[in-house]
């Protein structure tokens, strides 16, 4: 059971009554000449690396190895234990928890790259918030990774998941994209409401550049891990509601690789442009060398 589109995605689903996740989990199966059970297995093993980085750097603060972050996730979750968040309790945890996996990774721990290092906090930024929320059990938060497998499976077969090639857009872009689809199926949606949330989340965050201050994947990174979980949670929002995409998810990844492919070099990774370039980034990247 294989697609090349969201529109075969979307037929497959339909065609057999299953869930996105449901369509993936078999599509791994067959590709991966393997059982149910293992497949299932591996992605409960993903799934408790997610929490494992989510959760580390909120309870204990340290500094990245670029030494340009290091306790911000920490500090989000003790003001809202203070009863600040202006956020809630789903998108309070969601942040906090996506920063925390960037303060991991900068700091040369485990992280699950859901698609890229550098987008890495967003999926279970906001699929871990839900759960602890909403009391959800674990074996619904695979499957959910399963949706977010899917979507991103999509974006690298016809675009990019690389912020050299497409700018921050196609990483942190198709991560929040990712998060989108499986929260609206983890929260009961159909696999017409994701596909409408991940494009939605596309829409939204197309034409945003990658430029890393210093070349480290940490600064804007971590910031936009943070507004990725919240763009993500959004467009769940939107697309379980009711309200639909006018552009299909297929045109949204078609538009997003046209954009990224006309960003100049500056604008893609090479630490040239945008943030990196400001008298302040500059200043950060000198002192590291």
């Amino acid at each position: 059971m294989d697609f090349k589109n969201a529109a075969e995605l979307l037929n497959l689903c339909r065609e057999h009554h299953m869930l996105i996740s449901d369509v993936m989990k078999e599509r791994e199966c067959s590709l991966g000449e393997t059982d149910m059970d293992t497949v299932c297995g591996r992605m409960g093993h993903v799934l408790e690396v997610m929490r494992q980085s989510a959760y580390s750097a909120v309870e204990t603060s340290g500094r990245s190895m670029g030494g340009l972050i290091g306790g911000e996730a920490k500090k989000l979750s003790d003001y809202r234990a203070q009863g600040k968040s202006l956020c809630g309790n789903v998108l309070g945890k969601a942040i906090s928890y996506a920063m925390g996996v960037l303060e991991v990774n900068a700091s040369m721990g485990l992280i699950v790259a859901a698609p890229t290092a550098g987008s890495s906090g967003i999926v279970p930024g906001l699929l871990l918030a839900l759960q602890e929320e909403y009391d959800i059990p674990d074996g619904q938060v695979s499957d959910a990774l399963f949706n977010a497998g899917a979507i991103g499976y999509l974006a690298m077969r016809n675009a990019t998941v690389a912020g050299a090639v497409g700018g921050c857009q196609v990483e942190v872009g198709v991560a929040s994209a990712m998060a989108a689809s499986a929260a609206v199926e983890l929260m009961g949606g159909t696999p017409e409401q994701s596909l409408d949330a991940a494009g939605t989340v596309l829409m939204n965050m197309l034409g945003l550049v990658c430029d890393p201050v210093g070349g480290l994947v940490e600064y804007p990174c971590q910031n936009r891990n943070a507004s990725g979980a919240a763009n993500a949670l959004i467009a769940a929002e939107i697309a379980l509601s009711g309200v639909k995409q006018l552009i299909p998810f297929d045109e949204m990844i078609a538009a997003m690789y046209t954009v990224g492919k006309r960003m100049p070099a500056e604008l893609r990774e090479t630490a040239l442009g945008g943030c990196a370039a400001t008298p302040s980034g500059c200043s950060r990247c000198a002192v590291k060398r």
